[in-house]
């Protein structure tokens, strides 16, 4: 996995470094992320601190776990978070301070410094030369670690490791280099432990008062006004007041001489010494998933209405089971969002009819979401959620082809089609939003037979969303497969709308009438647009 610090990069880290794998690759895909809205799930979960810890869940929820024993160590890490108050503020504050003075470190790891005479005109451009920089971007660091020997000690492994590597940093070169002092000699730049005492170094202060210097180039110039040192070599008193005023400007030059020294020779050797270590890349992970709890946490405790810790277990296959199981975007901002039952620990397929914006859609990203967020160890909104560890994650929904593709609709859909079912196992979660569309009606009920057929022989599980009941009918009068239907209201005769709940059965109305209705555009609207603007 990528890291968030990485050695070769010249600017700071960011989200843009991080996409979806290929298809097949991991758990979800680019055009699964798109589908199910990896950016508004991002957005819901994500109360980080650190640009380190939204770096980290961004790239989590692209790349979830994919492993049994990483999501029960991060579980139980949640656990212990939501028992331990102390523990939890006390991270919680130690994630503040970081944040405060993050942003000091990556100017300090990516700054160019312009000295005296620049002027930046782009971001990571600083006047001067480097110094606040440093000494802020260090104090980052070296300040997060030691608040970190304060911290409670923890009883998950997971936390525990987080706090070890951290304390573990604490012994590091690096970490004796920020916490200084330093030396640059011949050989490069040095900790106090590494430099000889008859080695020549040069200790480095990240300041422009260099009291030896100073006091030195004062003394020179003192003797020369203050006492007749010139006079006893024969040479007049005006000609040593006369010196005295020229050397004053070499005063002047100090700092240019001495900030340009201090920047080329230390501050940007040891920042390289800094970008190129492995230790800081892995105290920046440290960082980045210890937001990630914490911001799982905030997520959770906001939403109103049951949240429940996902079980795991292992399977030969894919198995879910979910009990009012809830969106986890809309339901941070509608409490009274509908929830909905799934069970596919015994059937493999399930067949989701109903006319569109009934919530058909909307209950398979739901399902998607779950399992994302299931397996980066995060809480989800449902009365009960026991699953398996799905090893990919595919989403087809309705493609109309590009112009360049020569096979149209049918054949852009039916590519997609054919990418996941080569790469989708037993293990894998696969929702297709309707299958062969763009043909006849006979050839697409064949060919979606054929399609289904095979995945129900590679074992996965499968829903398709779809209003070809005849489809249904075919796979269920073989008792394959189970059939759900979105429920609609009936008023009297006609049907008033959607609940959002999905109920056993197969819808064989397209509700087109309803639909047209609402947006304006029935055959009576047609009729009084035709007959205003006919008179």
């Amino acid at each position: 996995m990528t890291c968030i610090l990485e050695i070769d990069a010249k600017t700071p880290p960011t989200r843009d470094a991080f996409k979806s794998l290929t298809c097949g690759t991991g758990l979800i895909d680019e055009a699964t992320a798109n589908t199910i809205e990896i950016e508004a799930l991002y957005d819901a979960v994500n109360h980080c601190q650190t640009r380190a810890g939204e770096i980290a869940l961004w790239r989590r929820l692209l790349q979830p776990y994919r492993s049994h024993d990483d999501i029960t160590q991060v579980q139980q890490a949640m656990s212990e978070l939501d028992n331990k108050n102390q523990l939890s503020q006390s991270i919680t504050k130690m994630l503040e301070d970081v944040a405060d003075t993050e942003s000091d470190l990556y100017d300090l790891l990516y700054g160019t410094f312009l000295g005296m005479f620049g002027s930046y005109n782009i971001e990571q451009e600083f006047e001067g030369y480097g110094y606040e920089q440093y000494r802020r971007g260090t104090r980052c660091i070296v300040e997060f670690v030691n608040t970190m020997h304060s911290i409670p000690s923890p009883e998950s492994a997971y936390l525990k490791a987080l706090i070890e590597d951290v304390k573990g940093f604490s012994q590091s070169r690096i970490y004796a280099l920020m916490n200084g002092p330093a030396y640059i000699t011949e050989s490069g730049v040095k900790t106090r432990d590494e430099k000889k005492r008859w080695i020549p170094a040069l200790k480095f202060r990240p300041t422009l008062f260099k009291p030896f210097f100073l006091l030195f180039l004062i003394g020179i110039g003192s003797v020369f006004y203050f006492f007749p040192i010139l006079q006893w070599m024969g040479i007049p008193t005006v000609v040593s007041k006369l010196a005295f005023f020229v050397a004053a400007p070499l005063l002047l030059a100090y700092i240019p001489v001495v900030g340009t020294f201090d920047r080329d020779s230390c501050i940007y050797p040891l920042r390289q010494v800094f970008r190129q270590s492995e230790e800081l890349q892995n105290l920046i992970e440290v960082i980045g998933k210890l937001d990630i709890l914490l911001s799982m946490k905030s997520y959770a405790d906001q939403i109103k209405g049951p949240m429940t810790q996902p079980e795991f277990h292992a399977s030969e296959q894919l198995s879910l089971r979910l009990e009012q199981a809830k969106n986890p975007i809309l339901v941070v901002s509608n409490a009274s969002y509908v929830g909905n039952h799934l069970d596919l620990t015994e059937t493999r397929l399930l067949f989701i009819t109903g006319p569109n914006s009934g919530g058909k859609t909307a209950f398979c990203k739901t399902v998607a979401q779950i399992q994302i967020l299931a397996q980066i160890g995060c809480k989800v909104p449902a009365e009960q959620a026991l699953l398996s560890v799905v090893d990919h994650i595919f989403y087809q929904a309705p493609s109309f082809g590009s112009l360049s593709d020569g096979e149209g609709r049918f054949g852009a859909e039916l590519k997609r089609t054919k990418e996941i079912f080569i790469h989708s196992t037993q293990h894998s979660l696969v929702i297709l939003d309707e299958l062969s569309e763009g043909t006849t009606n006979e050839e697409r009920m064949e060919t979606s037979v054929n399609i289904l057929d095979g995945f129900k022989r590679k074992h996965n599980a499968t829903l398709l969303i779809t209003h070809n009941h005849q489809l249904v009918d075919y796979f269920i009068d073989q008792d394959i497969g189970q059939a759900w239907q979105v429920e609609f209201v009936e008023d009297g005769t006609a049907l008033s709308g959607p609940t959002y709940r999905l109920i056993p059965g197969i819808s064989r109305l397209s509700h087109a009438q309803r639909i047209a209705s609402k947006i304006g555009f029935s055959k009576q609207d047609i009729e009084k647009h035709l007959s205003r603007t006919s008179s």
